[in-house]
């Protein structure tokens, strides 16, 4: 992961969605949310940057819980031969995840 990725991700991620009130990012201590850059970017785009305290991951422990739940029921379970099969395969999980898993 770069810084280059992230700040890619969050352009991204801002153009497609539309955000109703003030958006906030919650991230580790890696040096991609630590640079210059990915301050620069967030404060650009209104967003508020947050961070995890260093060694702690209760701190993000909803993230953790849905990532974990990314891999066991979504990931592990697939052969991806290519990145546009991974992207697909994560936004039908992330769909499935949000609007159909307890439904």
């Amino acid at each position: 992961q770069t810084v280059a990725l992230v700040l890619d991700t969050v352009r991204s991620a801002v153009e497609k969605e539309t955000v109703a009130g003030e958006l906030h990012l919650h991230s580790d201590q890696g040096f991609q949310y630590t640079s210059q850059a990915y301050f620069d970017l967030t404060q650009r785009y209104g967003i508020t940057p947050s961070m995890s305290r260093r060694g702690n991951p209760y701190d993000n422990a909803l993230a953790e819980n849905f990532f974990s739940f990314l891999k066991t029921e979504c990931i592990s379970r697939q052969r991806v031969q290519t990145f546009e099969q991974a992207q697909l395969l994560i936004d039908d999980y992330i769909h499935f995840y949000n609007f159909e898993r307890f439904s």
